[in-house]
């Protein structure tokens, strides 16, 4: 099922120039699985043909306060009725202003007045506009009355100046409305997680490392900041992007992660360590590229830390996560970490199910025993974990209120 299956959005389209990116976000919209309606102002029009939300949305667009289309004539009110939620993007300071003063003299302000689903607002203006007293107030009054306000970003601007400003892209914003309909079940939480593999080094060019592309752990802090959480990710070496929210920290080696790791750990309430870590590293890097002859190469390994066993091993240990990705005896294996490493919670998988793929299948081993998961998309397992870890934290809550 795809993110927004069943959601029925409400896209209000105005007067800027960034109203050329509302069109990709109506198609990340679709893809997504939401029903989008599109409302466009007359200054929207402007910059973007209704043709073109038409075709995108697979719906009629919408801009006439009077639009006789609609059987009592009253769109304003229809549109908004079973709604989930309404995004205003771009939203220029005009209609953010018209917002807070309860002005309603076109078919998208009407509509906001009479909603009866949630606002998010998407600014969009010149960096002058934005930093004006009276937008500063508009925004604060906004954000007051219930409204959600998404951005806006710095970079450079249309009229060729830097600064505050810019509507976050398309693919931002639709992350910011997938976040907005989670559960936060991780609410004034901080998470502390490990991704990705290690990379120990033999000499400047080669080294010791494996086929972790990152995609579970990655996926994994997305899904605790989409419910709630301040997520710390420290990862090894991937291709991937931070997940929208989330406080990255790069680093390549073994020893580099468990410096990340301890630097981010005061205040953490919960711990993943899910990155491929180097079980082994040379002993000492070469300074200079080894070069090839036609004799035996003898590496001396030294084992590396073993970070997920000294976090849960700490007095001030956060709730620690651990995974184990196992080529065979899954269950054997995996509740033996867990009770070595007396973690309260562990994930296994076998390495074919899941290693460098975009889906894996997951056993969810606690006190309680095994808990298999179905074979999914690796955001719908993370999805899946984080259910799973929020109802523990939950019930640790209550033991110890007792």
């Amino acid at each position: 099922m795809s993110e927004l299956s069943g959601r029925r959005i409400v896209l209000g389209v105005t007067g800027g120039i960034a109203a050329y990116k509302a069109a990709e976000l109506v198609r990340l919209l679709g893809k997504a699985g939401a029903d989008v309606h599109v409302v466009l102002t007359a200054g929207g029009a402007r910059f973007v043909t209704p043709v073109t939300f038409q075709a995108l949305s697979g719906n009629p667009v919408w801009s006439d306060l009077w639009d006789p289309r609609v059987d009592n004539n009253m769109a304003h009110i229809d549109l908004t009725r079973g709604a989930d939620a309404i995004l205003i993007a771009p939203a220029t300071a005009d209609v953010i202003a018209k917002l807070v003063h309860g002005i309603a003299d076109d078919l998208l302000t009407t509509l906001c007045l009479a909603r009866e689903c949630p606002l998010l607002v998407a600014p969009a203006m010149n960096r002058q506009m934005w930093e004006h007293p009276a937008t500063r107030r508009n925004i604060a009054q906004l954000a007051a009355d219930g409204a959600t306000v998404v951005g806006p970003a710095a970079g450079d601007q249309a009229c060729g100046e830097t600064g505050m400003g810019r509507m976050l892209e398309p693919d931002d914003l639709l992350e910011h409305l997938i976040a907005f309909f989670q559960p936060k079940l991780l609410a004034g939480r901080k998470v502390v997680m490990t991704a990705g593999p290690t990379f120990e080094a033999i000499d400047p060019v080669r080294g010791i490392t494996n086929t972790s592309s990152g995609k579970m752990g990655y996926a994994l802090a997305q899904a605790c900041r989409r419910a709630g959480a301040e997520v710390v990710l420290v990862s090894g070496p991937t291709g991937l992007p931070a997940p929208l929210g989330v406080d990255r920290v790069d680093v390549r080696s073994a020893l580099q992660m468990r410096d990340a790791v301890a630097a981010a750990l005061p205040d953490a309430d919960v711990f993943i360590g899910v990155a491929a870590v180097a079980d082994y590293r040379p002993l000492s890097a070469a300074e200079h590229k080894v070069k090839k002859s036609s004799t035996e190469l003898t590496l001396t390994l030294t084992p590396n830390p073993d970070i997920l066993a000294e976090v849960a091993a700490r007095p001030d240990a956060p709730f620690c996560v651990g995974f184990a990705a196992e080529s065979r005896e899954l269950d054997a294996y995996a509740e033996g970490k867990r009770r070595a490493k007396r973690l309260p919670m562990l994930v296994g998988n076998l390495v074919q199910d899941g290693l460098g793929s975009d889906d894996n299948q997951v056993i969810l081993y606690d006190d309680a025993g095994r808990h298999p998961q179905p074979r999914a998309a690796k955001t719908v397992v993370a999805q899946k974990i984080v259910e799973h870890l929020a109802g523990l934290l939950a019930i640790r809550a209550t033991r110890l209120a007792k």
